[in-house]
């Protein structure tokens, strides 16, 4: 740190409120805005999602502009010292309870020091606490490397310019990102809806060997083992990927217990309740020996009829995929559910010669591997940008900037 730099603590250079408390009877349609953890997004203010109260307010209590806004308690310990600087507001505005305010002459200098790790480390974030928070005592043991004010003038002026060129940069690449799995997925809804000649209709019940699925062990995730017979659930299965993170264990006895839903090489797997239904991907062979449990279905097509990853790019398609999210709604249950006889019953078109079939997986997992090549190029650069945030504000409020 530079010579000419001082460490003071934030209650000598800053003020700072706890927000307004009030009741579920104050939010009215009319009144004040009240701020809250949801109006802060991305280190920025955002107010498409407002409340309103009739309650009177303090005076003090009301946001200016150039205030840091700060959430102060949440049940999520990731959003617990979020902050965004208030701008030019449309009306007056105050904040709520589990919110603060800092208020400082230093505020643009503040609100990025708030966004580094130089902060969040100090504060800890409410760790040893029930719920998450910072409190105004914890706010008063922060020390802030202070440099003088032409000195914080400069480096504000320095992250404004990095972070609105890394944010540029990131939007680009997220929107790449999206370019190429719409690419892929517009491809595969091609080929599902521009069949050509020699393609025929089938019910899956007539051309499968095994539609089933199966249970949960007694005892629950308590009884899982740390290793023996895989127990797929419906959180390992993606469109067109399996998760490994999760993955359960059975013992013999237990896996003897679910010897009807037996995974085999090339089965195909359908995610068939709950908020995951309709993803489906083949299961890989290193999981093998394996059983399902009651939310996921195995399909096991006749091979000489149907192969297996055409069935399951098939079933990701958005044509296929919409039809087996309204099946899955048609039974009336609030719970989304498709069932065995669901299963049997949904008809799938699909190419009569299997060497057609083989020609088009071949094709989709050429393009396939391609896109991922490119979503993992995409995501390591997403990675970078924000290793470089970390660094730029770790150099600024270490006196090397």
């Amino acid at each position: 740190m530079k010579t000419d730099w001082e460490i003071k603590r934030l209650p000598d250079v800053a003020k700072y409120f706890i927000g307004l408390t009030y009741t579920p009877k104050d939010v009215s349609n009319v009144g004040t805005i009240v701020l809250r953890s949801s109006n802060v997004q991305n280190d920025e203010l955002d107010l498409s999602d407002l409340v309103r109260v009739t309650c009177s307010v303090n005076k003090l209590l009301y946001v200016c502009k150039g205030d840091i806004l700060m959430c102060s308690r949440n049940g999520s310990k990731r959003l617990v010292g979020k902050t965004a600087v208030i701008g030019d507001l449309p009306e007056k505005m105050t904040f709520g309870t589990f919110m603060m305010v800092i208020r400082s002459e230093y505020n643009p200098y503040l609100s990025w020091f708030f966004r580094s790790e130089a902060f969040r480390e100090q504060i800890g974030v409410g760790e040893n606490t029930m719920i998450n928070q910072i409190t105004k005592y914890m706010l008063d043991a922060i020390h802030v490397p202070t440099p003088p004010l032409p000195e914080q003038c400069r480096i504000v002026a320095i992250l404004d310019q990095a972070f609105a060129g890394i944010a540029t940069a990131k939007a680009n690449a997220e929107q790449n990102l999206k370019n190429a799995r719409a690419l892929f997925e517009s491809h595969l809804q091609s080929v599902f809806t521009e069949r050509g000649e020699g393609w025929v209709s089938n019910k899956l019940g007539a051309i499968t060997t095994k539609i089933g699925s199966g249970a949960t062990p007694r005892g629950g995730e308590d009884s899982y083992k740390n290793e023996g017979i895989s127990l797929i659930r419906s959180l390992n299965v993606y469109d067109i990927k399996f998760k490994y993170k999760r993955l359960a264990f059975l013992d013999d006895i237990q896996a003897s217990d679910l010897s009807n839903v037996e995974v085999k090489t090339n089965d195909v797997l359908l995610n068939i309740t709950g908020a995951s239904i309709a993803r489906s991907c083949i299961v890989p062979d290193d999981v093998l020996p394996a059983r399902v449990n009651q939310h996921v279905s195995i399909i096991r097509p006749l091979p000489h009829i149907l192969n297996s990853k055409f069935l399951s790019y098939l079933l990701v398609s958005k044509p296929y995929k919409n039809k087996l999210l309204q099946t899955g709604e048609e039974g009336g249950s609030t719970r989304q559910a498709i069932t065995k006889a669901q299963i049997s019953d949904f008809f799938v078109s699909y190419p009569e010669l299997i060497k057609k079939q083989t020609e088009i997986v071949v094709k989709l997992d050429d393009m396939i591997s391609r896109t991922q090549h490119l979503e993992s190029i995409y995501q390591r650069k997403l990675a970078a940008l924000d290793d470089l945030k970390k660094s730029l504000l770790n150099q600024a409020f270490s006196g090397q900037l």
